[in-house]
């Protein structure tokens, strides 16, 4: 007799995007030139420095578990680094090693949420944010946001969507799609805003570093209880090593370690030692070489699309998309998108992947490649309008 799977499986949408990038694959297979501007993967590898210490680890043996919580040495060098980089003292002790951002995530919904309660998310924003909440049975409660609060959730609109089952509000800043960053002061409003309801503040942090002409305000230096994922995977390159950390309230770290160690019992232990590398001199030297070329590109990218009459009201501070309104062209996004990589094989995101406000008339471009593949890619949608709309 053939068993239903469950409705949490069944609740959790798939990316709509990985339908366009199959198809993105066919006609490369098929022997088309496709530029892929759809997915958030830096498009550099990982640093030598890195990939090195990576090799060493493995030669040296370092292929057994580690403690749930993570190296004590990458801890420290993590605790370092906020010092060094954003003036806050942290212990060690409150850091844990995650596998990828995602780990982080599912360690802190798993800690924060019970079923039936929800915690207030910004739509547009990354799916799996809402997919990992319906997970452990809660709820993401979205909250429509547009270019006038810059695709963020502010404290007056906490204010407004707090009800009875909110039990804490997830921001990220720089955001994806939108590529927005929260000032220090609007992230001390929100701190308030939800420690007036006794909920909980978890900050995504995940692209700091990659923000230009300005640096990403962390959480922790207004607020001490925040609870902040973070990852390996963007400025530092090591999407495939699955890396990623959680800071906690000391309060939190024994129930999240007992969690660490039931869900995963580690994160992989030679990505560990290879990031190590990530906070030596010589790493961050290649690791601001490449912000600076990502800078390049936005400020190449941004000016082209609204000359072709993308809509893009809010200039990105960080991380490596565009996302753009393209109301000026008529359309759903999906077949919008589907039209270019059939007819230019250019690929972009369809704005359905990033929740329900406005998704249909919006689409993000990752600026994941070099700047002579985003002229090329320009030109493309120069020729694609014209044929949509023809």
């Amino acid at each position: 007799m053939a068993h239903t799977h469950s409705a949490r499986s069944r609740a959790i949408e798939p990316f709509h995007v990985m339908a366009l990038l199959a198809r993105a694959n066919e006609l490369q297979a098929a022997g088309h030139d496709v530029i892929h501007l759809e997915i958030g993967e830096p498009d550099f590898t990982t640093a030598a420095p890195i990939v090195a210490a990576g090799q060493a680890a493995l030669a040296a043996g370092h292929t057994r578990y580690t403690a749930a919580r993570g190296l004590p040495a990458l801890r420290e060098a993590i605790a370092g680094f906020y010092q060094q980089r954003y003036g806050v003292t942290i212990d060690p002790q409150r850091i844990l090693i995650t596998p990828g951002g995602s780990g982080a995530l599912l360690l802190a919904s798993s800690l924060l949420v019970d079923p039936g309660k929800h915690w207030l998310l910004a739509d547009p924003g990354y799916p799996c944010n809402r997919h990992f909440l319906r997970l452990v049975e809660g709820g993401a409660q979205l909250v429509p946001v547009g270019p006038d609060v810059n695709y963020q959730l502010t404290a007056d609109l906490v204010e407004r969507h707090w009800d009875k089952d909110t039990v804490g509000a997830l921001v990220a800043s720089p955001a994806n799609p939108t590529g927005t960053v929260l000032s220090r002061d609007q992230l001390a409003s929100l701190s308030r805003a939800t420690r007036e309801h006794h909920g909980h503040l978890v900050v995504d942090e995940i692209y700091h570093g990659l923000t230009y002409g300005m640096d990403a305000a962390s959480v922790l230096e207004v607020d001490d209880e925040a609870f902040v994922l973070n990852s390996f995977s963007k400025y530092f390159g090591m999407t495939g090593w699955r890396l990623g950390w959680l800071v906690a309230p000391p309060s939190a770290v024994a129930d999240l370690e007992k969690l660490a160690q039931n869900l995963y019992i580690s994160a992989p232990s030679m990505a560990q030692h290879a990031a190590l590398a990530c906070f030596q001199p010589e790493t961050l030297s290649i690791l601001e070489e490449r912000r600076a070329e990502f800078a390049r590109r936005r400020d190449f990218l941004l000016p082209a699309l609204r000359e072709l009459g993308f809509g893009i009201a809010v200039e990105p501070q960080g991380a490596f998309y565009l996302y753009a309104d393209i109301s000026a062209f008529g359309g759903d996004a999906f077949a919008f998108c589907r039209h270019f990589l059939e007819t230019e094989h250019l690929a972009f995101t369809p704005g359905l992947d990033f929740g329900r406000h406005l998704a249909g008339h919006h689409v993000r471009f990752a600026y994941t490649q070099s700047l002579p593949r985003l002229e090329e890619a320009v030109q493309r949608i120069a020729r694609g309008l014209r044929s949509w709309q023809g």
